[in-house]
């Protein structure tokens, strides 16, 4: 729910008339606002689980919210035969919701008003270039009709649910023996030997007849069918077209450049130099040197050159330490609070940062400054017709909506009556669409869907990109016809003198594998089968250097016992493999020990993520244990 509101919130403002209604109806639910009464005289909870009430209004807005946005989506009502099964989920859903805020309560688990707060001012859509701004949360909570206290409500339920599965998730963890296996396992290398046996080496002196291709033409007949097409009729509303009808006055301009003032702060900015000793194994001589250079930069020694043959840091070393203009932000802690704190001139040192010590120039300084009105003019001119398209578009949607809801609509008066721009797509094809709509999977589900689309009916409004409203309508509708076996006959050729020549080269493989067993020499084998063979090396599971199916043998085959195990593996790609793996290794050696502390590292961090992997399956595990102990009741009415 709050990743939703996030994604939305974020996205253009138009958005808010297609979603944050939508969010304003789900949000009803937990008491904000009493925008739908469905319970008058009927029963007031849909389920009941753990002694706990689901109201009715819950699960109905759920309800309309999926019932609107399959809509959206497809372009028609939820068929029949999903609505039960869908309806279910809902309240399979709010059923857990409830059972987990329960158990959570009473297992202790509380969201401080402090953790609320904090999680609220870390939300990105109440923020402006990285900043909370209270304005702008109570004009977006608004915008979906929320109230602040309904989001926290909801933003509390939701951590405190989360404290409780994050504890499983965090809990679960592998024993020494599990971690020495499972490590074993996946460094586990395979020697290997292998030459590729191609289906070229044997198709060429094949030949097909006409009855053979006939057979196959007949055997693969879905794969040579044109493709379902429409004559696509469409109108369509865009935003651009709707911003370059926009006009903006100086006055509104200049009223945003107000409100939105903060938008336009640069920050101080300082150019100085550095040296960076590191502190390595030993703090004590990192420190004594760092000293050392700091007294010869304060005694009056060229910092640059001090730089150049002292400095550790790879960026700035060869400039002398020059680190160019930069904000605060762009620094460490510690190292920012200095040289945000020096004078023009000051050399200070050494502070200490996770890199080491530094011995910090400061040079130079550029005041904090705000860009005048004229040189972000264009930027909010742009904005404010955007804003303003961004409303009309969302009236224009929400009439056309009405205006389809009415009997004997028809795009063209519709398009008409809007100022819709039309066009026509011939032909509009299943899986490729067609320009200048493109593939539109919108369109697509509406048009080829379970439900097609019939000729005279109105199909939409659905969204084809971010700013681009369709309405569509079809006729000629042409189903999936067989191509003429001439059209495709050289494809077929291809494909039957590939096949055989596959089978032809796994049969040349298994042979060689019977004379490899029979004692003669790979390279005697390789060279009777006219092909070149890989030298021997170790493959990990996830080596992509050979083809899969030859991994999948490799790792699946056992173990050699004092002799090499030999196979002639059938490629999907065409041809086969003839495969020899002779030794197994648990684990690839660390030849340079610089990096032996970075591999461990890694496995330390695989072992974790096995560890949560095996957590969230514990999660799950507990919610369903929970659901399946749990009296739950649920209203065969609810959704009536």
């Amino acid at each position: 729910m709050l990743q939703s509101i996030r994604d939305k919130l974020e996205s253009q403002k138009w958005l808010t008339y297609v979603v944050l209604g939508l969010l304003a109806l789900i949000f009803a639910a937990w008491g904000a606002y009493g925008l739908v009464n469905f319970n008058a005289g009927g029963t007031t909870y849909a389920a009941e689980a753990g002694g706990q009430k689901i109201p009715v209004e819950q699960a109905r807005t759920a309800w309309l919210n999926q019932q609107t946005m399959y809509q959206q989506r497809l372009g028609r009502e939820i068929p029949p035969e999903q609505k039960a099964m869908l309806q279910d989920q809902i309240l399979e859903s709010l059923v857990r919701d409830v059972l987990l805020n329960e158990r959570s309560k009473d297992l202790g688990y509380r969201v401080t008003d402090a953790a609320v707060m904090q999680a609220i001012r870390e939300e990105p859509a109440f923020q402006i270039e990285g900043q909370y701004s209270a304005e702008v949360a109570k004009e977006r909570l608004a915008q979906a009709g929320i109230t602040l206290a309904a989001y926290e409500s909801e933003l509390r339920g939701r951590e405190q649910r989360n404290q409780l599965l994050n504890g499983i998730v965090m809990s679960d963890f592998q024993t020494p023996t599990e971690l020495q296996r499972t490590r074993a396992l996946r460094d586990e290398q395979r020697e290997v030997r292998y030459a590729l046996v191609t289906p070229d080496k044997y198709s060429a002196a094949i030949q097909v007849d006409d009855a053979a291709v006939d057979a196959y033409y007949k055997a693969h007949l879905s794969q040579y069918m044109t493709p379902e097409s429409v004559k696509l009729h469409y109108a369509e509303l865009r935003l651009d077209q709707l911003a370059a009808q926009v006009t903006v006055s100086d006055d509104d301009i200049k009223a945003a450049y107000t409100k939105n003032k903060d938008r336009y702060n640069e920050p101080e900015k300082r150019h100085g130099r550095h040296i960076l000793i590191p502190v390595g194994k030993d703090e004590a001589a990192a420190k004594k040197l760092a000293d050392d250079v700091y007294a010869q930069a304060k005694a009056g020694k060229d910092f640059a050159a001090l730089a150049k043959q002292y400095s550790q840091d790879p960026g700035s070393a060869d400039k002398g330490g020059d680190l160019g203009w930069a904000d605060r932000q762009q620094f460490v802690g510690p190292f920012a609070d200095a040289l945000f704190g020096m004078n023009v001139g000051e050399i200070r040192g050494p502070v200490k940062t996770q890199f080491g010590y530094h011995i910090i120039r400061l040079d130079e300084i550029q005041a904090g400054k705000t860009k005048p009105l004229e040189a972000v003019r264009p930027e909010l001119e742009a904005e404010l017709k955007k804003n303003a398209a961004a409303d009309k578009f969302g009236e224009i949607q929400e009439k056309i909506q009405q205006r389809l809801e009415t009997a004997g609509a028809d795009l063209n008066a519709v398009a008409k009556e809007f100022n819709l721009a039309t066009g026509e797509v011939s032909p509009f094809l299943r899986g490729a669409g067609g320009a200048p709509l493109g593939t539109a999977q919108p369109v697509q589900d509406i048009v080829f869907g379970d439900s097609p689309l019939q000729p005279g009916r109105i199909g939409g409004p659905v969204m084809v990109g971010e700013d681009r409203l369709v309405l569509v309508t079809t006729t000629d509708h042409k189903a999936p016809q067989p191509k003429p076996v001439a059209e495709v006959k050289d494809g077929i050729v291809a494909a039957i003198k590939k096949e055989r020549g596959s089978e032809a080269a796994l049969k040349a493989a298994q042979d060689a594998k019977a004379k490899l067993a029979a004692g003669t020499s790979f390279d005697d084998v390789s060279k009777q089968l006219g092909v070149t063979s890989e030298p021997a090396k170790f493959l990990g599971r996830a080596d992509s250097t050979v083809p899969a199916e030859l991994r999948e043998f490799v790792f699946r085959a056992p173990k050699p016992a004092g002799k090499p195990v030999y196979e002639a593996v059938s490629l999907q790609t065409g041809g086969a493999a003839l495969v020899a793996l002779t030794q197994v290794r648990t684990e690839a050696p660390v030849a340079d020990k610089s990096k032996e502390a970075d591999q461990i590292k890694q496995q330390a961090l695989i072992a974790r993520q096995d560890a949560a992997r095996h957590g969230q399956g514990d999660a799950s595990a507990y919610v369903e244990q929970m659901r399946q102990k749990a009296e739950v009741r649920k209203n065969p009415k609810a959704f009536e």
